[in-house]
């Protein structure tokens, strides 16, 4: 039998949510913004808030990345992340900062319990994660680098760290 690419409708879903959630703090281009929606819903994450300067839907910027996903993936908008991340520990989340630090853990040695709910700080593509918001976090992880730049887009950097991410969970 030869292999194909399937059509949407043979698709199997397998729509799950996981209890991992991404604050994007002055993420100032839509498209990162769009392309963080379609992130979390490829992978499950439960929420998504947008924070400070971080522009929020509706925009068509923002669905030009996000496609249909904006209807599906739950949002919400805080002016101050600093706030969104206190809630969020006193919820019981384990907040993770996604940056290249002196002590920062490689993405693929950071273990998580499957029954940990999970926070993950995306930063400014230029400006990366905020000093106030890495001084809260209970961890900070980074995408390991092998080429001869240091970082890589942040909605990639985003993808590859869910994608490590939810392997707890699954």
């Amino acid at each position: 039998m030869k292999d194909y690419q399937l059509a949407y409708d043979e698709i199997e879903q397998n729509i799950r949510k996981h209890p991992l959630c991404l604050l994007a703090n002055d993420m100032r281009m839509p498209m990162n913004i769009g392309s963080l929606f379609r992130i979390a819903d490829a992978f499950g994450v439960h929420k998504l808030y947008l924070c400070g300067s971080s522009p929020i839907p509706p925009s068509k910027k923002i669905n030009k990345t996000a496609r249909a996903t904006v209807r599906s993936v739950d949002y919400e908008y805080r002016e101050d992340a600093l706030e969104a991340v206190n809630i969020l520990k006193k919820e019981g989340y384990i907040i993770v900062s996604l940056e290249i630090t002196k002590h920062s853990v490689d993405i693929q040695n950071f273990e998580l319990q499957a029954t940990d709910k999970v926070c993950l700080i995306i930063g400014a593509e230029n400006g990366g994660v905020e000093q106030e918001l890495l001084d809260t976090s209970d961890a900070v992880v980074h995408v390991p680098m092998f080429g001869q730049n240091s970082s890589m887009n942040v909605a990639t950097a985003t993808a590859v760290a869910v994608f490590e991410m939810i392997k707890n969970y699954i």
